[in-house]
């Protein structure tokens, strides 16, 4: 089969599920473009600060990819192909589009704050506080994980690690030209997007040669610093530009297949067992971002939701999103299904996934006559930059959480008062979140990935669960969530039982699944408790 026809076909089908689907699920959860948003409502000039629809698109798409979509389907084509597509299209459409729509819009009408603030509505305050520590272990594996990956990527490429370097200064100063400067937006990305090109070129020309450790404690005090610092001088500004480059790398991609055409070699279905693992569950915790993520919901409710300007953009940046992570996960498998399966395992042995997707876009766009070896640098230096979107990302993330954590008690406990102001202070709860994260870090990031996809997806399951409670609450249609709801928790579940059983050895790394176990299974029941009520509410209306 030609890869082409794949991708075109991917295309138009979330193309058809958004005009559709994502239409539907707007009228029916009642999205309001005259109601004010959060980022109105309380700009603070840190946090909430309302950005137009093209910016905090470009701030969340690059928050939400990264290297996800990337690792998980290649790393799943060991079961062939065809599986990893069909639940990249399903997922997306009717997994993950929804899961982040929905996270986003949940987190706007409870004024910007977290999903666990919603968990906290529907469940009550034992219930928002298990959340919490879930999704703040769930945070550190992902930030310990992208600390290795990212260190390792720049040791392999020196060169994107002098553009990513060179990305920060330029970010901040984007923001000083338009937040502060009054420059137009249209003329500020002009201009940034041309540096962009000179930084891409100072990266080739000038390679920052630097060890792995090295690259991991300056990347360690990088996020502490983003972690703190305004969203409109950094992490705002450089991720809008940053997605310039990703789309680039996307329709280079595209337009390479275009032109290039090549047919599929990988064999489209393998085995249900390959090695140790099996395609159910593995499959759907492996690919991950590139069908649903529960780190989505951590990004939209965490930063998306304190800077969206309008309702009416939550379908766009939300369900939007989530399909066009869904088109780079695709290209992502093709990268490893237009080669066979001796290269395939050639390539994942000299870089690892990573290595295989650079080699595939850049053979893709080297197909319209450009240099290979400087299409292979632009991808890689574009995964580079994403994967460190990331990373900083769920660090401002962790930051949030810890903080609404350790808030005082509304009960005025003045016997705890001093500590919760202590812990909640956003200083003292970045070094914590940064120098466990670290620590954990330096264990190597192959023995955390699979934790982090179950964690990842279970916190999509219990995401979903959560909306499906709060809409019900509502009175809102909450159907949509219930099939993806049943179907996740199951495969991760699963997952984390067999995760379980392969780290018996090693203390450290069985902690995680036992307690991502036992908090998931623990805020099941307080769901279950919370949707009493309100079935006993209903019948008696009924009488």
């Amino acid at each position: 089969m030609n890869s082409l026809y794949l991708i075109i076909f991917v295309i138009i089908a979330f193309l058809a599920a958004y005009t559709t689907y994502g239409a539907w699920l707007s009228k029916q959860w009642g999205l309001d473009p005259q109601r004010k948003t959060p980022a109105h409502t309380q700009t603070d000039g840190v946090d909430f600060v309302p950005a137009k629809a093209p910016v905090l698109l470009g701030h969340h798409f690059a928050s939400i990819s990264g290297a996800g979509p990337i690792i998980g389907p290649i790393t799943a084509a060991m079961f062939g192909w065809l599986p990893v597509l069909l639940w990249i299209v399903i997922g997306s459409v009717f997994f993950g589009g929804v899961h982040d729509m929905g996270s986003l819009f949940a987190s706007v009408r409870h004024d910007g704050k977290s999903i666990g603030e919603v968990i906290g509505e529907t469940m009550g305050r034992k219930g928002k506080k298990l959340f919490a520590v879930f999704a703040w272990l769930t945070l550190i594996l992902i930030i310990a994980a992208f600390v290795n990956i990212v260190s390792l990527s720049f040791v392999a490429t020196p060169s994107a690690a002098t553009a990513s370097m060179l990305f920060i200064f330029l970010a901040v100063a984007f923001g000083l030209m338009v937040y502060k400067g009054g420059m137009n937006l249209t003329m500020g990305t002009i201009i940034g997007v041309v540096l962009m090109i000179a930084i891409i070129w100072a990266g080739v020309r000038f390679p920052l040669l630097l060890s792995v450790q090295t690259w991991m404690i300056i990347l360690l005090l990088y996020i502490f610093i983003a972690s703190v610092t305004p969203v409109w001088i950094l992490l705002q500004p450089r991720d809008y530009l940053n997605s310039f480059i990703l789309y680039a790398m996307l329709a280079g991609g595209i337009l390479g297949l275009v032109f290039l055409r090549p047919e599929i070699q990988l064999p489209a279905f393998t085995s249900f067992k390959v090695g140790n693992n099996f395609m159910f569950p593995i499959l759907f915790i492996t690919v991950a971002c590139g069908a649903i993520s529960g780190f989505h919901s951590l990004v939209g409710s965490g930063t998306t939701s304190k800077q969206l300007d309008n309702e009416s953009d939550i379908q766009l940046i939300g369900y939007g999103g989530m399909l066009i992570e869904g088109v780079l996960a695709t290209l992502a498998i093709l990268s490893a299904a237009y080669i066979s399966q001796g290269r395939l395992t050639e390539l994942m042995g000299t870089g690892g996934a990573l290595n295989v997707f650079a080699d595939g876009l850049g053979t893709f766009i080297a197909s319209m006559g450009i240099s290979f070896s400087i299409a292979k640098t632009f991808v890689t230096l574009s995964i580079s930059a994403f994967a460190l979107t990331t990373l900083d990302t769920a660090t401002r993330l962790a930051r949030f959480i810890f903080q609404e954590f350790f808030e005082v008690d509304p009960t005025g406990d003045v016997s705890t008062s001093n500590l919760t102001n202590l812990m909640s202070d956003k200083f003292v709860a970045t070094t914590i979140t940064v120098v466990i994260s670290g620590a954990l870090a330096f264990n190597g990031w192959s023995s955390i990935w699979p934790l982090f996809g179950s964690a990842n997806q279970l916190l999509a399951a219990l995401t979903l669960l959560t909306l499906a409670l709060w809409l019900k609450k509502e009175g809102k249609n909450y159907t949509m969530a219930v099939i993806p709801i049943v179907f996740m928790f199951t495969v991760t579940l699963l997952a984390l039982v067999l995760l379980m059983f392969a780290n018996l050895s090693n203390p450290v790394l069985l902690f995680f699944p036992i307690a991502l176990f036992i908090l998931a299974v623990i805020l099941i029941f307080e769901a279950k408790n919370a949707l009493t009520p309100t079935l006993l509410e209903s019948n008696e209306k009924i009488k």
